[in-house]
């Protein structure tokens, strides 16, 4: 039996949902999230989002699959750290929100300096360079 590769996936929207049960069936995958609500509903083995595929997955496949608040247990030990968190759009501004996805890499690279860190979410080109130099 192969060793399950340990994997965070943080934000559990239409991405982070889809990736982390994708992902489960072969690798041990926590769900990192501020929403307590969403937490439950994965821990119950319920969806976040309205899809009948994961609903499907969720109650009749072996899914390795854990969601918590919790950053530092979520970081831990993780070989892959996927950032799926929003980044609206500011329309007045002309510019994505990226805060979100920055404090994660933020506080992924301070508790995992291991991790390999991918980030799903939506962000401008050169965003993730910028992050590598300031990190």
């Amino acid at each position: 039996m192969r060793k399950k590769t340990k994997i965070t996936i943080v934000g559990s929207g239409y991405v982070g949902m889809s990736l982390s049960v994708l992902l489960a069936q072969n690798n041990d995958v926590t769900v990192l999230d501020i929403d307590i609500e969403r937490i439950k509903k994965i821990n119950n083995k319920e969806s976040t989002i309205d899809d009948t595929e994961i609903e499907d997955f969720l109650l009749n496949k072996d899914l390795d699959l854990s969601a918590t608040t919790d950053k530092e247990s979520a970081y831990k030990n993780a070989s892959f750290i996927v950032v799926a968190t929003p980044t609206n759009y500011d329309e007045n501004s002309n510019r994505f929100d990226t805060s979100s996805v920055d404090q994660v890499v933020k506080d992924a690279t301070k508790a995992n300096q291991d991790a390999l860190i991918i980030i799903k979410s939506t962000i401008p080109v050169g965003h993730s360079e910028l992050l590598q130099k300031k990190l």
